[in-house]
This record gives structure tokens, sequence and C-alpha cells, in this order.
């Protein structure tokens, strides 16, 4: 059990809150989903009545202000079929009396006040964020997250679009601004391209044979399956140039294969290129040299 606590000196005492979240273990039977949904449950729920009270002036009183939350570093979050991941997410807040503490998880589906609308949550490693000040009203606090695919993405349907939930507790330890609704972010299953083309050497004139594979993770049974009909261009550059020019665009097949034909010229190198999905991240193949005589 991890027990989320923020604990800072007040008048030479220590004021702590916490709030009780399961830990997750890639041996349970089911992922945890038990999200915390409001900034009384995070950061304690006598936070926001003790604000009234203790707050000498109204700034004091009024909400921390957040205004940048960043998921692994602005990037895509893209698993494979069994290799942990750990991400970060920063918030920077500010407020009359500082930022002390800050909490964030990612959550997929359509309502965190109804757990049965929920099917998939990534908690934070920490109980306390690790917060930098800016200066010193505002601070930009960091909290790591370890994802396992055979764990928190148990089924294929959760690749796109999750929630970013953010929240920040103020200096003054009273008042706190929290939302499950920040904004948003893309968990994406790995994409694998392959490309092969043939014979090699060849005489110029001839044909050559360009073959590969589009491929991605299956959450659902840990392993790598063609991704079929999806657009893929094929791709050549000189061996005297750097820039690769688009020569067609081919479909995959049912089983995610690629097959075309070209005419040699010159001597380079052929790629196929893959543009990617809301689900699955873009893929470009290394270049494979063809020496034409």
């Amino acid at each position: 059990m991890q027990i989320r606590a923020t604990v800072a000196a007040v008048s030479g005492a220590l004021a702590l809150s916490a709030l009780a979240v399961p830990a997750a273990h890639a041996g349970d039977s089911a992922p945890n989903l038990n999200k915390p949904t409001s900034g009384a449950e995070v950061f304690g729920t006598a936070a926001r009545g003790a604000s009234k009270a203790a707050a000498a002036t109204a700034a004091d009183a009024a909400e921390p202000v957040i205004s940048k939350v960043v998921v692994n570093g602005g990037k895509n979050v893209v698993l494979g079929t069994t290799a942990l991941k750990t991400i970060s997410i920063s918030v920077t807040a500010s407020h009359a009396t500082g930022v002390i503490d800050a909490y964030a998880d990612l959550w997929h589906g359509t309502n965190p006040d109804s757990p049965d609308t929920i099917d998939g949550a990534i908690l934070p490693n920490e109980d306390v964020s690790k917060c930098t000040k800016v200066n010193a009203t505002t601070s930009t606090c960091k909290l790591t997250f370890t994802i396992d695919p055979r764990y928190d993405l148990y089924k294929n349907s959760l690749a796109g679009t999750w929630h970013v939930s953010a929240g920040v507790l103020a200096g003054n330890q009273a008042d706190f601004a929290y939302t499950d609704y920040y904004s948003t972010a893309r968990v994406q299953r790995l994409s694998k391209l392959t490309v092969n083309a043939s014979p090699e050497p060849v005489k110029k004139g001839k044909t050559i044979t360009v073959t590969g594979k589009l491929s991605r993770a299956n959450w659902e049974d840990h392993a790598y399956h063609g991704y079929a009909t999806q657009p893929v261009k094929l791709q050549f550059r000189k061996k005297t140039s750097s820039t690769y020019t688009t020569v067609k665009t081919i479909k995959t097949s049912s089983t995610g294969t690629l097959k075309t034909t070209v005419k040699a010229s010159v001597d380079g190198y052929w790629r196929y290129s893959f543009a990617g999905t809301s689900t699955t991240p873009a893929v470009t193949t290394a270049g494979d040299f063809v020496d034409v005589k």
C-alpha cells in the first residue's frame, strides 16, 4: 500500500496530508484503477477548510494556478509488449505562498467519478513530488510513472488518447487546485517496420523487388502482429545524396506485409516509411543499399 503524503514545516511543527493509493504489482490479476478524483483526496480533506481561517490575505486564500503540465517531455508514450517504461510528468504552478507539492496521473475512460467508466489508470511512483522553485511564487514539480504493458495496458483498446489529471498544493498547505481534465496524452502501441530490396547487385533497367512488413505490439497476447491496410511510403536516395524522396505509396496486406517493384537506375538506398496513426507511432526503416551495375 502506497501512502501519498505532503510534509512541510509550519511554526516548527509538521503538517501531513495523505491519500492511500494501492501500489500496482505486475503479479496482480487486474490493474489498479483506484485513482483520486479530488484535491481533498490527494492533499488532505482539511486543506480547503483551513484556508479561510488561516489565510492572511485574499491573495493567500486564492487557488493555486496551474500554468503548464508536460507529459513525457511532450512526446507520445509508446509501449511494446513486455518492457517497462518510466516517464515523467512535470507540473508548473504558482500561488502567493508558493507551491510545495503536485499530483498527476493518466487515466482512460469517460468519468473518473464513476469507476465503471474507467478502464485504465497510471499512477505516480512517488508519494510526494519533487518541486523546484522558479521564483518565490512559482514551482515546477516532477513525478515519475513506471508503466508495465503486461499489467497497465491489458487490452489494445487502451491505445490512443488518455486524460491527464493535475493538482497542486500551495505553500500555506491550505489551498489547492485539482482537475481530472487538465489535458490529454497519447499512449501508443510500439511499431516495427522492415525492408529488403533485391536482387543485390542488379543490372541497370532490371526490376528491383522491395519487400517488408509493418507490425505493432499486441497488448493482449504480448506479441507483434502485422498492421493491415496501412499506407506506407517507399522512398529512395541516391548514393551521392543525403535526401530521400518518395517514389510511391502502397498499402500493407491483411498480414502487414509490403511488396512492390521498381526499375533499377542508379546506386542508392531504399526504405519504407510509415507516418503513424493515433494508436501507433511513426516508424521508418534504415536504407537498404542496392548496387546497380
